[in-house]
């Protein structure tokens, strides 16, 4: 049976140091780190995840700021709320939470949010920091991902060092820098996706496989290699038996009786997501008055976070 790689437990771990980070900063700079978020519209996950966002924020010592604008608000509304947030000392990230309602163009809200602020990593000065390794703000869940993959590695690069990492999606926000992370880490990576060709052959090669792709239960005991690490990050609502249920890209119970380590979902990356956000705020506020400390994450790895 397969570890359990608790997204959940580790988390928790970082809240609570990052807490005590929040707190030194305080007191050495007379600064509070600032996260502001803006939620377009009802969307009910979004909702959920805004909320669990703002939660942590709160028990992280960090000043939360909400902007909520209605479903059928315009693009220059929600462009000048950006821009007033850019210009405010006292917002050191940024966050608008995706998807947009469709007359919203997301590629121009993400292009305005100040690199800087940018704590999701998706404007495009950061995504080519990263993709060349320099210093830059991480995507979070794949952050939360490389984060759990340390833990269970031994807490430094030399356990991920030639391992061959498969990675299913190629999105943006996951699939793109998890590979780069994964490259960073000196792990050999294949990127499938729904033009490639035997997919599953692919990910039985991998000793560590990443599910990103959106499907429900994708991946089966047949798709892994035995003793093969296993991150889901997918997060997916069936119904079964007549109720409503989460579940990951992966078939959790089949592979977790050939994966060595999984991560479950609920429970697994969603948490660290979360966390690792609250990492990036306190490496935003940072970073704006000049404090040495966004290392490229080569770097990150070889420290605790």
């Amino acid at each position: 049976m397969a570890d359990r790689i608790d997204g959940k437990r580790l988390a928790n771990g970082l809240i609570q140091g990052l807490t005590k980070e929040v707190e030194q900063f305080k007191a050495s700079h007379n600064v509070v780190p600032g996260l502001a978020v803006v939620l377009v519209g009802h969307d009910p996950a979004s909702q959920v995840y805004v909320s669990s966002k703002v939660k942590r924020a709160k028990e992280a010592g960090l000043n939360s700021i909400e902007h909520y604008l209605s479903e059928d608000c315009s693009q220059s509304e929600l462009d000048g709320v950006i821009e007033q947030l850019n210009s405010n000392p006292n917002v050191h990230g940024i966050l608008v939470q995706l998807p947009l309602p469709s007359h919203l163009c997301e590629k121009k809200v993400i292009e305005s949010i100040a690199p800087e602020k940018d704590v999701d990593g998706f404007h495009p000065q950061n995504v080519g920091r990263l993709g060349t390794g320099e210093a830059s703000l991480t995507p979070c869940t794949p952050l939360g991902c490389m984060l759990m993959l340390r833990q269970h590695f031994g807490d430094c690069l030399s356990g991920l060092s030639g391992k061959h990492a498969v990675v299913i999606g190629r999105s943006n926000i996951v699939g793109k820098p998890m590979a780069q992370l994964l490259l960073q880490a000196n792990c050999t990576v294949t990127v499938v996706h729904s033009r490639t060709q035997n997919i599953e052959s692919l990910c039985q090669q991998a000793d560590i496989l990443i599910a990103a792709v959106g499907q429900p239960e994708m991946v089966k005991s047949s798709w892994v290699k035995t003793g093969a690490v296993v991150i889901d990050v997918g997060i997916n609502a069936i119904s079964r038996d007549g109720k409503r249920k989460l579940v990951g890209d992966v078939e959790f119970d089949s592979v977790s009786g050939v994966a060595s380590a999984l991560s479950p979902v609920p429970g697994g990356v969603g948490p660290m997501t979360i966390a690792c956000l609250m990492q990036n705020t306190l490496t935003a506020a940072k970073n704006q008055i000049n404090l040495p400390t966004n290392k490229p994450f080569s770097a990150q790895m070889q420290t605790e976070m």
